[in-house]
């Protein structure tokens, strides 16, 4: 009786899971040797067919215990398939005020996943192109490691 309890909150743990929202587009990119430079940007591009449909944006960072700031601040550029731009700027927290880092991770690296936008449609189908930028006002920014975009379908 216990073991068949048991399955049955796993099963419904994975089917609960399974019906988080669906990734759409996910791509991380390395910063090399761990220093981002802050005229280095990271791109991004992808295809959007469905305007109807609502998606979550996110940024994905990966930064070392060797980072110095509590949060990071980035700019966000997003190019339209019509040419248009349109620049945000997004602050990461990546640890608390005691200095206890955020995340998931293994050693002294650590893995976040930063909501940037909610439940937003795509105004025209066709290629996008995103562009992340550190904007921490330092010319090297060490402990960044990775960065990345998720789109995610909404519920």
């Amino acid at each position: 009786m216990t073991r068949l309890f048991f399955l049955m909150i796993t099963l419904c743990s994975l089917f609960l899971y399974s019906c988080d929202d669906a990734v759409f587009y996910e791509e991380n990119q390395s910063i090399d040797g761990g220093k981002w430079s802050a005229k280095e940007g990271k791109s991004f591009e992808f295809d959007v067919q469905d305007t109807t449909h609502l998606y979550n944006f996110y940024v994905n960072l990966r930064n070392g215990e060797e980072y110095a700031y509590r949060n990071l601040y980035l700019f966000i550029e997003m190019e339209f398939p019509n040419g248009k731009k349109s620049t945000d700027t997004l602050d990461c927290p990546l640890a608390d005020p005691m200095g206890n880092w955020y995340g998931s991770g293994l050693g002294k690296i650590y893995d976040n996943r930063i909501l940037f936008r909610e439940r937003k449609r795509f105004p025209l189908s066709g290629r996008y192109k995103v562009e992340i930028f550190q904007g921490m006002r330092h010319e090297q920014l060490e402990g960044i490691y990775d960065v990345g975009f998720r789109l995610a379908k909404s519920n």
